[in-house]
């Protein structure tokens, strides 16, 4: 007899979604992001995995649910990533300071930030999430023994951008305009990624041009 998950709706059950939500929620507080599998959470939620796959999209898609974000970060770097290394600085700024400007996508991450500040089990899952999704996916994209110390450096400035403007509303960032603080910050966090700029290299646009890279 066969006992493996069936695909599709499970019978008997209305909401299928909210039940892989709660199964993924408990298990995320309890394991930690990494620990956690699709497979084991399908198993536990008595669904196939591919029905999972079918609502959230991907385990960060799962994730993002369960955080009640509209607007994933880690989905949003992935889809940086696909472009130009050279100019992601800038690229990376401008998305977030548009996406968290947006009260349909920044409100819901102020949201979970500020839960995180008050609950030490919630920072410890965003913590996972962000190391896998967002450290360690650059980290991937970079070259050189220490490409996952500048990729977190790099994380982690953009997270006090987001802490000094929106949680603190910290003058002047929290008034300056997208194009002020890509072209304020994005040399700074072009550095972290790769090194000083030499001295016949071009300064890079508000738009992220293509500077000179030392490698």
């Amino acid at each position: 007899m066969n006992s493996s998950p069936r695909r599709g709706r499970r019978p008997g059950s209305p909401d299928v979604r909210a039940q892989i939500l709660a199964v993924a929620r408990d298990r995320f507080r309890r394991e930690g992001y990494e620990a956690v599998t699709m497979r084991s959470l399908a198993a536990e939620a008595g669904v196939d995995a591919a029905l999972i796959s079918y609502y959230f999209g991907s385990k960060r898609g799962l994730f993002a649910a369960v955080l009640q974000l509209t607007m994933n970060p880690a989905d949003v770097l992935a889809s940086l990533l696909e472009g130009e290394l050279e100019s992601l600085p800038q690229r990376a700024i401008r998305a977030l300071v548009v996406g968290w400007d947006r009260p349909e996508t920044g409100l819901p991450l102020l949201t979970a930030v500020r839960a995180a500040v008050a609950d030490p089990e919630l920072a410890t899952l965003l913590r996972g999430g962000l190391q896998r999704e967002m450290v360690d996916r650059l980290a991937d994209r970079l070259s050189g023994a220490d490409a996952r110390h500048r990729a977190g450096t790099f994380v982690g400035q953009l997270g006090g951008l987001v802490f000094t403007r929106y949680v603190l509303a910290v003058e002047p960032l929290a008034s300056m305009t997208a194009d002020e603080i890509v072209r304020t910050l994005g040399p700074a966090l072009r550095t972290t990624l790769f090194g000083p700029v030499t001295g016949h290299a071009r300064r890079p646009d508000a738009d992220g041009g293509r500077p000179a890279v030392r490698r």
